[in-house]
């Protein structure tokens, strides 16, 4: 084989010096099984992952994350450097894995992280990296298991291409590079970790962005007061299959598609998302509970928050959203994870 199509690179774990194929971003040493990542696009610089990283067939560098009845992935963007940057994202990310991990059971190999905080490339929430974490979620997944994705960033509305949104527009996540690579639309979460879901496995996305009603396209939203009267609102569309394979799908939303959700100190004096923080202390104070409290307890909560900031409720005001593949009964049904 001509050596013109490779370079040399050094194994940066025990210094064996091999020949590389110049497409090539990581070796994987055969003496010390080490992995080193050669290039990255976001700065130019060499990076180094630690031994227990796993290569894929794909050339594309996967954290060696343990595959069991609970894994998550929780992606949390600031938009460093923009004037339309995020406070508590990483905060929000932070709580939502200590409750995750501690409180709900969840193996600390089996949840992954996405912040523009962490060293390793590949946790960088860009639009690559969030498209190959959720499609890690799901991979394998079967009955019994129980995943949950959580998104805090930027959200937006875009108009729908294919007629399969009853108000004409499609709810989007931003990546942190949406501005070169664009956004992801919820058609695409839906057909990623929705559409796949086996019988008898759950899936639980939590979502503190605006925009966010509708984020994972779920047919059957739910509309709740404070008195617990509630009722469900059919958004299939006929020519539209938004369902899972037979499992359970449930998102729990900061706001309606049109209203805005907000970063907030009200709450404990540090940037957090008020879905996010009220979400969190409701699962940690309350016992037994059902979808139905934990909606009711979520909207009080972001209520006292606005009044202590000064913000009556008006059209302004956000109302936490549950969206599900199938319709019950909110008040009867306990909130387990």
């Amino acid at each position: 084989m001509a050596t013109r199509n490779f370079r040399k690179e050094i194994c940066r774990h025990c210094g064996l010096k091999l020949l590389v194929p110049f497409e090539e971003r990581t070796i994987h040493c055969p003496s010390c099984g080490g992995i080193t990542i050669l290039q990255s696009r976001f700065n130019g610089n060499v990076h180094y992952l630690p031994i227990n990283t796993q290569v894929t067939g794909s050339n594309q560098v996967s954290p060696s994350l343990a595959h069991g009845k609970k894994r998550a992935v929780l992606c949390g963007i600031t938009y460093k450097g923009h004037q339309k940057s995020l406070k508590g994202s990483v905060n929000d990310v932070l709580i939502m894995r200590e409750l995750l991990i501690k409180r709900l059971g969840f193996p600390s190999s089996s949840v992954l992280l996405l912040t523009e905080e962490e060293r390793d490339p590949y946790r960088i929430p860009t639009k690559h990296n969030i498209r190959a974490s959720l499609r890690w979620l799901i991979k394998g997944c079967r009955s019994g298991d129980s995943l949950v994705f959580y998104y805090s960033g930027h959200g937006s509305r875009v108009r729908d291409r294919d007629g399969d949104e009853i108000d004409g527009y499609d709810e989007s996540l931003l990546p942190v590079d949406y501005e070169t690579e664009g956004r992801i639309l919820d058609d695409e979460i839906n057909a990623t970790i929705v559409r796949p879901l086996p019988h008898g496995a759950t899936l639980h996305a939590i979502i503190d962005t605006c925009f966010s009603g509708t984020f994972l396209d779920l047919p059957h939203v739910c509309s709740i007061n404070r008195e617990g009267y509630y009722k469900w609102d059919d958004h299939r569309v006929s020519h539209a299959y938004k369902g899972s394979s037979g499992g359970f799908a449930i998102c729990i939303s900061a706001c309606k598609d049109h209203q805005n959700s907000a970063d907030t100190t009200a709450f404990s004096g540090t940037a957090t998302g008020a879905l996010t923080y009220s979400f969190v202390k409701t699962l940690e104070q309350e016992t037994e509970l059902t979808y139905g409290r934990l909606l009711i307890a979520m909207i009080e909560r972001i209520r006292k928050a606005q009044e202590q900031v000064g913000l009556k409720e008006s059209h302004e005001s956000q109302e936490p959203q549950l969206s599900t593949t199938q319709m019950f009964d909110i008040h009867s049904k306990l909130f387990t994870i």
